[in-house]
């Protein structure tokens, strides 16, 4: 008589009151990953796949081939860029725990993936996001302020109150429009690449997922049309170890790691230490001369950890014990850029503390000047008639009776 078949749920390693452990992680040394051509074939690269690359040690040096790419001057724009958003997340948080918006999510211990990443494109190029890459709007000179009335919702919200807090939309600035439904700019991105090629243009797309959404079958639909039209993307994952309360071996499955995902399709795959802003900013680079030189997809995994909850309406501490982030092996990317700095000599502790102050205040200011447009429940708000406005070129009949009706 055959025995019972099992049913397997994953189970992450500890849980709540637990205590954390990471030493089963494997992780390689800085330095010690290869860099290989741009040009090289897929299949040559396999074990990229399930290696780390970094390039910071444990001394704050910046070794192996993948170092040497930024000067001073550029690591320490990219500092400020980390230091700029983190203020932005502790005064936009303080913000929604006031009353003054319904919602945020914060990007602490990821600041390096998006700010990173965005000195690595072109003008023109195209960013398909999710709701934590706040980074490459504000590496890339978004204004403040507009980020700020839009998660107000306040009158001068350049959305007019069509997006949920944190889902920006600046088109201008190579940053589609966030969609709430997971995994939907994938495809989006794949698509935008395939387009860019058929017209003959030289703007690549960039396609952002978390580990969770990995699991949906937009993502699987991505990588065919990606793999078999060779379209200029680079698909990028931000593995933070955790989905809004699933551990990412629910949607890793068997699959070892979730770059190994993109060998499958034959699309050569990566993974970098997500909070070594130097690491990020090298492999960026390499997948976007690759896409640029029609040469088709890239599949990257940024290996970082979510420090704080998934979002306001989350609580960690149900499902993962309150002290692992501490325990994260890989460490805060602020910080590691900030001791290379010292390191060389370009940096030091007085002028950080320094520049997080000029950086606080600046923030602040600008708080203060959205907050004078109104915040969630108080000041002027997007008219009701602009619901209306922006969606149809040609608005159609059963819109304008609905205006109409509602005396807008």
């Amino acid at each position: 008589m055959s025995s019972p078949l099992s049913f397997q749920v994953p189970e992450p390693a500890v849980r709540p009151g637990g205590a954390p452990d990471f030493s089963d992680v494997p992780i390689s040394r800085a330095g010690e990953v290869r860099r290989p051509p741009v040009d090289v074939a897929p299949e040559d690269i396999r074990d990229l796949a399930f290696a780390i690359i970094r390039v910071l040690n444990r001394d704050s040096e910046a070794v192996g081939p993948w170092a040497g790419l930024l000067n001073d001057a550029q690591l320490l724009e990219g500092l400020r860029h980390m230091m700029t958003l983190r203020a932005f997340d502790a005064r936009m948080q303080m913000a929604q725990r006031q009353g003054k918006t319904s919602f945020y999510m914060q990007h602490m211990g990821e600041e390096a993936v998006s700010c990173a990443f965005r000195m690595a494109l072109e003008p023109g190029d195209m960013n398909f996001p999710t709701y934590r890459q706040a980074g490459l709007l504000i590496a890339g000179g978004y204004p403040m302020l507009d980020m700020m009335c839009q998660i107000y919702s306040n009158e001068l919200d350049p959305l007019k109150g069509r997006q949920l807090p944190v889902l920006y939309s600046a088109r201008d600035h190579g940053f589609f429009s966030v969609s709430g439904n997971l995994a939907t700019q994938y495809i989006q991105a794949v698509g935008w690449a395939m387009a860019s090629a058929m017209k003959r243009d030289t703007k690549i797309a960039a396609g952002w997922i978390g580990d969770g959404s990995t699991a949906e079958s937009d993502f699987h639909a991505a990588l065919v049309f990606a793999s078999t039209y060779k379209a200029p993307v680079v698909l990028n994952i931000v593995n933070n170890q955790w989905a809004i309360s699933t551990f990412q071996g629910i949607a890793r499955g068997g699959s070892g790691t979730f770059a190994a995902r993109g060998l499958g399709f034959g699309i050569p795959a990566l993974r970098v230490d997500g909070n070594d802003y130097l690491a990020v900013h090298a492999v960026a680079q390499w997948a976007v001369e690759r896409a640029r030189r029609n040469l088709g997809p890239t599949v990257i995994e940024y290996v970082t950890y979510r420090v704080g909850a998934h979002s306001t309406s989350d609580d960690p501490s149900a499902y993962r014990p309150k002290t692992e982030s501490d325990a994260w092996p890989l460490g805060d990317p602020v910080l590691r850029l900030k001791n290379h700095l010292i390191r060389r000599g370009a940096w030091s502790e007085d002028r950080h503390k320094q520049a997080e102050a000029e950086i606080l205040s600046s923030v602040i200011a600008v708080q203060k000047e959205a907050e004078t447009h109104g915040t969630l429940h108080t000041g002027p708000h997007p008219s009701a008639r602009d619901m209306f406005e922006g969606v149809f070129e040609q608005m159609p009949p059963h819109l304008r009776r609905q205006r109409q009706q509602g005396g807008v």
